[in-house]
């Protein structure tokens, strides 16, 4: 199973074989703990429930959820399983099973990776700065230099759904495909992934093999 919860670190750049700099995001990732195995028979679908990170205070329904595991999980994700999985899992049922533990070891360096997280939130912000827009000009006595301009025609006299306009900009969720993870390190749970990954420091993210 190759999916891990992690925490971002920070970025850095280290050195590869050649001499040349790689610039690289550190994510502590793991250890996870399997909190549920979801079954075909039971919920209609395969998937494994991760814990990740250490909850202080636990109420009683999530102690309750999480006390076949013997962890104390502060995220709680679950990652659907293939087929191929699925079947194999059910052949034998003891493959993953509650309690077990995962860690950076699950993956390989140069291993592609899908890195999932919430992007910086960047407050309420106008059209140049959202969507790209192109100001307008700053002579001839124009007042339309950043102003988002006509938003609907006479026809059908409504603004239509998906209008680009100023709103909220990120804190919305953010897939990264084909990372490369440069290095592992086991001592210290993290793993070095090439390139800028979605999210702050100390931000919750998903990697995926």
């Amino acid at each position: 199973m190759k999916a891990l919860i992690g925490k971002k670190v920070g970025m850095t750049h280290i050195f590869d074989e050649k001499g040349n700099v790689v610039p690289v995001t550190v994510v502590q990732a793991g250890p996870c703990t399997v909190v549920q195995v979801k079954t075909v028979e039971i919920d209609g679908y395969s998937a494994v429930q991760l814990g990740f990170g250490l909850n202080k205070r636990i109420n009683k329904p999530l102690a309750g959820h999480v006390k076949d595991s013997g962890a104390v999980p502060r995220t709680l994700r679950e990652f659907e399983m293939t087929e191929d999985i699925a079947s194999e899992n059910e052949e034998t049922p003891s493959a993953i099973k509650v309690g077990d533990t995962f860690d950076v070891s699950v993956f390989s360096e140069g291993d592609q990776l899908q890195v999932t997280g919430t992007s910086k939130g960047k407050g309420f912000a106008g059209t140049i700065k959202r969507h790209n827009f192109t100001t307008g000009p700053k002579t001839h006595g124009s007042h339309n230099y950043r102003q988002p301009g006509s938003i609907g025609s006479g026809y059908p006299q409504h603004v239509m759904k998906g209008k680009k306009m100023a709103g909220q900009m990120g804190a919305e969720q953010v897939s990264v495909k084909n990372l490369k993870i440069v290095k592992i390190d086991l001592a210290n749970n993290t793993v070095a992934i090439k390139g800028a990954v979605p999210g702050p420091r100390k931000g919750l993210v998903i990697l995926r093999g």
